[in-house]
């Protein structure tokens, strides 16, 4: 395959590479008086990325097959763009409001995306772990951008630290893997361990997982999370809940599925391990939780245990559970942040629980939209969050999991307490003073579309269904 063609198919990636630059320069040259301008900049950019990314081929290999686009690669590339998209949106005018812009956030969260793109098409190993520094790189800055605050300046270097430890950690079982396999292609992988591997491929493959578990936030890597969400302004978290959740998952399910497809006994005890401690941990710790980004950070966690059922499932089916739980997910995620930024009192953001109350009293809409996307977190029926937690239910039962998928249903019950007890906060207990007016066209844009995908997901869900599927296939023939 010659470089022009290898570039054809990175193309969504040039994009955002030569984009991410330019827009450095103009912000370097004009300062911050640009930082507008280079958000829908940056915006535009990932449309164009979008587009490039839909108009695609539909496989083919890259840099010595170190690189592929295919159908799974193209739904986890479309979702990380939307959500970084409309992170920037949201990003704008919270810094806006605080008049506090700078031009280098949606440069950073373009690196950091170009990162995400390039981990979910990774085929390789050195490819991978590539991706995944560029993408943490940026995003060790993005957790501690509002540098003269206390708690981001800490959430900063609490991600700082222990991503560098999940990194060498992960680094030490690809030395494993290529030690006792001879390459790092997955595909050479795949055809090295068909008959069975050795110990050292397996002690590769544990400390493989736990460097990927620390990038889905899932127990016992967990954590940063909560002091990053509390820590990270509002935009900023919802970028890491939303857009670094996918890319981490998606490579999570590539890393491990098309390499060692015929090892699925042997890393598949320990993906229910961490699926069952994830869902139980998000359930309970949240129960007491009074800030409500701490709150969101634990409930996170619990949703990527339920995701990783679909993992352990190891089939096609499990791989369309967790591209549909994913893309449920992203949309209703946002819509909860846009929300949360929306908790401001003259200008200044609140994040405690009881400024909740009584919210129905003083804007009934935002306490609608806020209590349809809890519920729709929650699982409950006929909300999107419903048919998520079902395929990837589905998956599991099919897969003979019958005991993780009880335990995921159990907690899923459980965790239904917290955000019950958020409805009642909202429409029962006596009103707190009321928030500032949302005069934000992205906010309402996005709290509108959430609130959409939650309540109406039922009606359309066949070609999200669709799609997911292919993509599947695409990953498990």
């Amino acid at each position: 395959m010659s470089f022009q063609t290898d570039l054809v198919v990175l193309l969504p990636e040039m994009i955002l590479a030569i984009g991410a630059m330019a827009l450095l320069l103009t912000g370097a040259i004009g300062g911050e008086k640009t930082a507008s301008l280079i958000n829908w900049g940056a915006i535009a950019l990932l449309a164009i990325s979008g587009a490039a990314t839909v108009m695609g081929p539909d496989h083919a290999m890259a840099f010595h097959n170190a690189f592929v686009a295919d159908g799974f690669s193209r739904f986890a590339k479309l979702l990380i763009l939307c959500a970084a998209a409309l992170s920037i949106l949201l990003a704008d005018e919270f810094f806006a409001s605080i008049q506090l812009s700078r031009f280098e956030l949606p440069v950073l969260m373009l690196i950091a995306s170009l990162g995400m793109m390039l981990m979910v098409s990774s085929a390789s190993f050195l490819s991978l772990y590539m991706g995944l520094e560029l993408q943490s790189l940026a995003l060790y800055v993005l957790a501690a951008f509002n540098r003269d605050h206390l708690r981001s300046t800490e959430a900063g270097l609490k991600y700082f630290v222990l991503g560098a430890l999940s990194s060498g950690m992960m680094l030490y079982g690809i030395s494993l893997i290529y030690g006792f396999t001879g390459t790092t292609e997955f595909a050479a992988i795949a055809a090295v361990t068909h008959g069975g591997a050795g110990l050292g491929v397996i002690f590769g493959i544990v400390f493989l997982i736990a460097g990927l578990a620390f990038k889905v936030s899932a127990v016992p890597f967990h954590m940063w999370t909560p002091d990053v969400y509390e820590g990270a302004p509002t935009p900023i978290t919802a970028y890491f809940a939303t857009a670094a959740k996918v890319a981490a998952l998606c490579l999570f399910l590539r890393a491990i599925l098309t390499p060692f497809p015929d090892l699925i006994h042997q890393w598949r005890q320990i993906i229910i391990f961490i699926s069952v401690l994830s869902m139980a941990l998000g359930a309970i710790a949240a129960i007491g939780q009074t800030n409500i980004k701490r709150l969101m950070a634990y409930s996170s966690i619990g949703h990527m245990g339920y995701a990783l059922l679909g993992l352990a499932a190891g089939s096609s089916l499990g791989v369309r559970g967790v591209l549909i739980y994913l893309a449920i997910y992203v949309f209703t995620n946002l819509g909860v942040f846009a929300a949360i930024q929306a908790m401001q009192r003259g200008g200044k953001a609140v994040e405690s629980i009881s400024d909740l109350a009584g919210l129905a009293r003083t804007d009934m809409k935002l306490a609608v939209v806020f209590s349809m996307l809890f519920l729709s977190l929650a699982g409950l029926p006929p909300l999107a969050g419903f048919f998520a937690k079902f395929y990837v239910f589905l998956a599991a039962m099919q897969a003979g999991l019958v005991w993780p998928a009880v335990i995921g249903v159990l907690t899923s019950a459980i965790g239904l307490v917290y955000y019950l007890r958020l409805v009642k906060v909202m429409f029962f207990d006596e009103p707190a003073p009321s928030f500032d007016i949302v005069t934000g066209f992205g906010s309402k844009a996005i709290l509108a579309l959430s609130a959409a995908v939650a309540l109406l997901f039922i009606f359309a869900a066949s070609p999200i269904i669709t799609a997911a599927d292919a993509a599947a296939r695409s990953l498990l023939p």
